[in-house]
């Protein structure tokens, strides 16, 4: 008996010692875990046939507003007068100055558009859109946001633009890109001729939303695997939507916002401005959105 009493203090010091050692390796195989766990996962997941991308366009994939600059290609071409495109040039740069867009405003701004393409054949646009992305599109690409997309691509994920412009613009801007297609606001035509009405609404915020919520559905995709990217607090619906929502070149509404919800930020402005979100910035390209500066002396020149 005074050997076994001998040997159980023992016995108890031993396993003592042997759940403190088995604490610590939980506790460390726990932290390596969470070392893991704590890196980025890999995104996007290559091979996920129900994954996609939906990129908003204006000051998200391109600097500026894609109806302005369309609007650019056809006061060139002599669709409309110089008083005309004053009115679209100071309509884009109070929305990037107010950094908020006004329903009169979007509502003038479409009334014009359709007014200019009324009568005007569907292919006819087609074509000079191609020019006018050349002219005025292609070198206001963000870089990054572009790299974003390619991403996407690679991981053998379909991508969509989703925006407001003209459905044809946004197609040949999807096409130059390599993208998959583009959503886009649909106007009436007859017999291959625009009639200068909408079919329906623009598509903005919320229409937005039900876009990519009814290709999802016809596509067979999984929203809670897709992936969304905008500039604005007005596409919060269709960022909502994803399991992967981005905030890029953020308003001060969406950049709010994104925080709350731990979104991810991405900023390809200024260094000033991506300081700000702790994002690093495309070296040499300018915060502005494009035309903002010019739409500014055309307003000057005519008071």
């Amino acid at each position: 008996m005074a050997a076994l009493g001998w040997l159980t203090p023992r016995r108890r010091s031993a396993t003592a010692r042997s759940v403190l050692a088995g604490e610590a390796s939980a506790e460390a195989a726990r932290k390596s875990t969470q070392d893991v766990s704590g890196e980025e996962p890999e995104f996007p997941v290559h091979g996920d046939a129900h994954a996609a991308a939906f990129f908003d366009l204006d000051n998200t994939v391109m600097q500026g507003a894609a109806l302005f600059h369309f609007g650019r290609g056809l006061y060139k071409r002599k669709f409309f007068e110089t008083r005309d495109l004053a009115k679209f040039a100071w309509q884009q740069a109070w929305f990037r100055l107010a950094g908020v867009e006004d329903p009169e405003h979007m509502q003038e701004a479409r009334d014009s558009a359709l007014s200019i393409v009324k009568g005007h054949r569907v292919a006819e646009l087609q074509s000079i859109g191609e020019e006018i992305y050349d002219e005025y599109m292609a070198e206001r690409i963000w870089p990054g946001t572009r790299a974003l997309a390619q991403a996407h691509l690679d991981a053998g994920q379909r991508v969509w633009l989703v925006t407001a412009a003209p459905v044809e613009i946004a197609q040949v801007i999807a096409r130059r890109l390599g993208l998959t297609g583009a959503l886009g606001t649909v106007a009436e035509s007859v017999d291959g001729v625009y009639t200068g009405k909408l079919v329906g609404e623009p598509l903005h915020g919320p229409a937005k939303a039900e876009a990519v919520r009814a290709l999802a559905t016809a596509e067979g995709l999984n929203l809670s695997r897709c992936a969304a990217y905008s500039d604005s607090h007005n596409d919060i619906p269709m960022l909502s939507l994803v399991g992967h929502p981005y905030a890029i070149n953020p308003d001060s509404k969406l950049r709010k916002h994104a925080r709350q919800l731990e979104w991810r930020l991405r900023d390809y402005r200024t260094g000033r401005k991506a300081a700000k979100v702790g994002i690093p910035a495309a070296a040499g390209v300018g915060a502005v959105a494009g035309g903002t500066a010019a739409a500014i002396a055309l307003h000057k020149r005519r008071r």
